[in-house]
């Protein structure tokens, strides 16, 4: 393992929508339950993109991204040596963690809302405070603070892989909870990015029988099939296809993750009588949608808003790559790796749409 350096460096942004600045850092030493990790990849979310173009509020001066791969360095005097599933840490293992770290006290963390944590610390999310500035990806070392959730990585799991489970995997695994069951079900996905990817190849591990995607780009809709999803289909199709599959019985759960008002106006009718539909795109502002209180009620409807994940979540995203990681092409997600003296340039290609994911490997 090697020994921590004194500085690290890191990508800060300071609040200039498209700028990004390249600097030292003093490396903490971590202390009482805090642990020290050296960042080994970072993959670039969609929500990085948009805090940089400054279409999304984030606190600054801060070090972007969330979707985070490391090695333990160090751990402080008190910090735990298991991770979240009961596994012994130490140092030199790679680890991934969760999104927010919570206080397990506040009002939501004793009603089971982690993630929502009125004393949260939120990876990638988080303005400088001396002496805890790293708390991003997008640097060469980030401190995780008490309250985390962490998750050794199995063996066998790549970079590619692995990296992206703390942000898209485990949103996905919260979303599917919704429902009792998959097995034998149908689903409905709107959105066939990293998220609908991830919907579809999960939803088929449950054992859903039917797995539809609709996306309005047919490069999505063709990576959908090889993910898991039984159809792929474009908006205009959706109602003949999900009338063919269900014989006009509806779809058991509904999954939106584009954000796109249009997408749900063309989602939440083709739900059966008593089916579930989960909302997670729709994390900026966007159009109100209209919707009949009389239908929800005469066809029993569910609607569940997802954001982010809880600590068990993270677990499950993990034990979900380390068992389907070769059935599915998950290897692909990650089109190119960039060093972090390569930002801007990273950066760039990540507003391709055409790239699921571009990491930054420090």
């Amino acid at each position: 393992m090697m020994p921590p350096s004194s500085h690290s460096l890191a990508a800060v942004y300071y609040g200039h929508p498209g700028e990004i600045e390249l600097t030292q850092i003093q490396t903490p030493e971590p202390s009482g339950f805090e642990i020290l990790v050296r960042v080994e990849a970072c993959t670039l979310c969609g929500s990085d993109l948009h805090s940089f173009k400054g279409a999304r509020k984030v606190a600054v001066p801060t070090i972007l991204g969330h979707e985070i791969t490391g090695r333990i360095e160090t751990f402080g005097p008190r910090a735990s040596r298991v991770d979240a599933s009961g596994q012994p840490l130490t140092e030199g293992d790679r680890v991934v963690w969760a999104l927010v770290a919570s206080c397990g006290e506040c009002f939501f963390c004793e009603r089971g809302l982690t993630q929502k944590c009125l004393r949260a610390v939120k990876y990638g999310h988080q303005a400088f405070t001396e002496g805890h500035e790293l708390l991003g990806g997008l640097a060469e070392h980030c401190l995780l603070m008490p309250g985390t959730t962490i998750v050794l990585v199995p063996d066998g799991l790549s970079l590619e892989v692995v990296t992206p489970s703390s942000c898209a995997t485990a949103t996905i695994a919260a979303a599917l909870e919704t429902v009792e069951t998959l097995q034998g079900r149908s689903v409905l996905i709107t959105g066939a990015g990293l998220l609908g990817l991830t919907a579809a190849a999960m939803a088929r591990s449950r054992g859903a029988s039917e797995v539809i995607v609709c996306d309005v780009n047919s490069l999505r809709r063709g990576r959908a099939i090889q993910f898991g999803a039984t159809r792929s289909v474009s908006p205009n199709d959706v109602s003949a296809v999900v009338s063919e599959v269900t014989k006009d019985l509806g779809i058991d759960l509904a999954i939106e993750l584009s954000g796109a008002t249009a997408a749900f106006d063309s989602l939440w009718p083709h739900v059966r009588l008593g089916g579930t539909i989960a909302l997670v795109g729709s994390v900026f502002p966007s159009d109100p949608v209209a919707i009949s209180m009389e239908q929800i009620v005469r066809r029993n409807l569910t609607i569940r808003g997802i954001h982010n994940y809880g600590p068990k979540h993270l677990v499950e995203a993990v034990r979900f790559l380390a068992d389907n990681h070769q059935i599915y092409p998950l290897e692909s997600i990650v089109s190119q790796w960039f060093p972090l003296t390569e930002v801007r340039t990273a950066l760039a290609a990540a507003m391709n749409p055409e790239n699921i994911r571009i990491g930054i490997r420090p």
